[in-house]
Formats: structure tokens, sequence, C-alpha cells
């Protein structure tokens, strides 16, 4: 009869433990795709360039749609990791993305850029990440005329795993992460969120793995 007590006992608590080991691994393995997905961020960034480029027409969040073509035109030539050369005046396309970071807020602009359209026609796929968006300017402190997009410099050094940057533009905090399967997001708790033609955006950019250029026509 005691036999059978300790015996029950035992499974009672083996049933007991279960769960907790349940958990336990459960626990394990997220932190490990965690850090798996971390290693993975800081590899990519270290094949990340800086770029600039200005937004060739107005964004606006209470019109836009996902799916909407985005379209951009790099400042400074690049070269990318690879070897790849994206010249000044390089079309850096996108399109309005749904935000998959879940980032709080009234209004938001989710973007991903995807694609570098050369003037020949080749468009090479890219990896693309949001460090820094800034409003278009006319003149700089001295009066003098600025090109759009060629007011800041990006300072991207090569280590940055995206951004949090609270009032980038008035009332507009940047988010962005490398992992994420967007460039960024553009977010207000307050008023709608705009982006005016000629505002500059700053990228880490580098080419998308196993992809490879094609060419199409030049329209």
């Amino acid at each position: 009869m005691k036999r059978a007590i300790t015996l029950s006992a035992a499974v009672a608590a083996i049933a007991l433990l279960i769960p907790n080991m349940a958990h336990a691994l459960s626990n394990s393995s997220s932190d490990s795709h965690s850090s798996s997905s971390a290693q993975l961020a800081s590899a990519e960034a270290l094949q990340m360039v800086s770029a600039r480029v200005a937004l060739a027409e107005n964004l606006n969040a209470d019109n836009a749609k996902a799916g909407d073509n985005v379209r951009t035109t790099l400042t400074d030539p690049v070269s990318l990791k690879n070897g790849q050369e994206l010249p000044r005046g390089t079309q850096i396309l996108g399109v309005i993305a749904v935000d998959d970071m879940q980032t709080k807020g009234k209004s938001k602009l989710a973007l991903n850029f995807t694609q570098a359209k050369l003037k020949d026609g080749t468009v090479v796929p890219i990896k693309a990440t949001i460090v820094g968006v800034y409003p278009p300017e006319s003149e700089d402190e001295a009066g003098n005329p600025v090109v759009p997009g060629d007011q800041v410099r990006n300072t991207f050094d090569g280590h940055q795993d995206g951004v949090d940057e609270i009032s980038a533009l008035p009332g507009v905090d940047v988010h962005s992460k490398i992992e994420s399967n967007v460039s960024g997001v553009l977010v207000s708790t307050k008023h709608n969120v705009k982006l005016g033609w000629g505002s500059e955006i700053a990228l880490s950019v580098a080419p998308q793995t196993g992809a490879s250029p094609k060419t199409t026509n030049k329209n």
C-alpha cells in the first residue's frame, strides 16, 4: 500500500513538472530565436553602407495605401559591398508597407525600399533600413539654394541595427530595425504623417541576399 502511495506521489510530481519543463523549453527556444535574429541583424549591418535619397513626390498617410509606389533619387554615388556601383541619380524605389513592428500611433507611414534602378534600366534588389528623415529645405543658413536631399550628411557607421528617433520631424517619430520586413516607420500620436517632395531619407543599404540584378526597359 505504501508503495502504491509513493508511486502515485511520484506520478503527481512528474505531472506538475511537465508544464514547468515545457515553459522552460519554450523560453529557451524564444531566447535562441531572439539571439539568432540579433546575430543576423548584426551581420547584415556590417554589409550595409550609407546612402541619401531625396523624395520625388509628396507622401500623406491619410491617403497612402499598402502597395503604393514610393520614388526617391540617390543624391550621392554609392558603392555596395558586393562591388555594385549605384551612381548619383539612381532611383531608389519602394512601396507603402504594412508595419510589422506594431508601432503605436494615430497616424503612420511604413516604407519599404527594395530596388535600385539605374539609368540603363538595370534593377538591383536591395535591403534598406531608414536611419534618418529630414524635411525639405529650399536654402541654407546663408541663403544659398539647397538641392533636395543634399542638406544633411548620412553618418551611418555600419554598426547600427536601426533607430528610434523621437521628433525626427515635428511631432513625428521614426523607428526601424534591420531584422524588420520594412525599411522603417514614421509615426505620430497627434496628427497626420506627411513627407513633402524633397525630404531627405538617410538609409543604410546592402544588396538583397540571393538576388541578382536584372535589366528592364528605361521607362
